[in-house]
């Protein structure tokens, strides 16, 4: 897969992620003006990047993933778009106070290096897949398998945020269902979502899969929750 698409799955799998009270688009445009410089991190493809239509001289990228490095390469930076790979958010490849308004959508960072890339009064503004997403489909699958990522809950990252001297400007958090049709598309999903499935692959997980086949025949699908949550913070204007 390249960049961050879920098109092989359509009409296979309903994800609560259409129903999120929030809209990130909306949330980001609260604080980010046509001449603010912006970074949006983990990128993937740049997909949503393009979408916000920002002036492509105010933006910068960064991902990690080197299938989509190459890609962000080949699609960002003839547009004028500064890309940097960045596979470490705790050395992020840029000098202090380079940024407005800094994006993560569902990508990893850290506290410490957003408040030191930031300028005084900047914006950081992300959406976050929760430590509780699809926990009833890896248990199902791979039961017993610890929780990769127990720190992200909004409560555990709001805290994080005001010890660094953040001011949080809005939050939410919400557990919405998702559903798969068939086994072989909850497959496709356990492998593209390494970190949540790890170790997993059909003949490690044939007898799990078979009675999944069972669940899915008897109600039509499979059903697990998504865990999101957003915030907005502003760092302090004091250096």
């Amino acid at each position: 897969m390249h960049g961050w698409d879920f098109s092989h799955l359509d009409g296979r799998m309903q994800s609560g992620d259409d129903a999120l009270p929030w809209e990130l688009t909306e949330v980001l445009r609260r604080y980010l003006r046509p001449d603010d410089r912006l970074l949006d991190m983990d990128t993937g493809g740049g997909e949503f990047l393009l979408s916000l239509g920002h002036p492509h001289e105010n933006t910068a990228a960064t991902e990690g993933w080197p299938p989509n490095i190459a890609l962000c390469r080949e699609r960002l930076l003839p547009l004028g778009i500064e890309f940097r790979p960045m596979p470490d958010a705790s050395a992020m490849p840029f000098d202090d106070a380079q940024f407005d308004v800094i994006l993560n959508r569902h990508g990893s960072y850290d506290v410490r290096e957003l408040r030191r890339v930031l300028r005084p009064g900047g914006f950081f503004v992300t959406q976050q897949v929760g430590r509780d997403n699809d926990r009833e489909l890896v248990n199902l699958l791979l039961p017993g398998t610890p929780v990769p990522f127990p720190e992200l809950t909004l409560s555990e990252q709001a805290a994080r945020f005001k010890e660094a001297g953040f001011t949080l400007r809005e939050q939410g958090e919400i557990y919405l269902p998702i559903r798969f049709y068939d086994v072989g598309a909850l497959v496709w999903f356990a492998r593209v979502i390494e970190w949540e499935f790890p170790g997993f692959s059909v003949d490690r997980c044939t007898e799990q899969l078979l009675n999944a086949e069972q669940i899915c025949r008897e109600q039509g699908y499979l059903e697990g929750r998504i865990h999101r949550f957003y915030l907005a913070a502003e760092r302090s204007a004091i250096q």
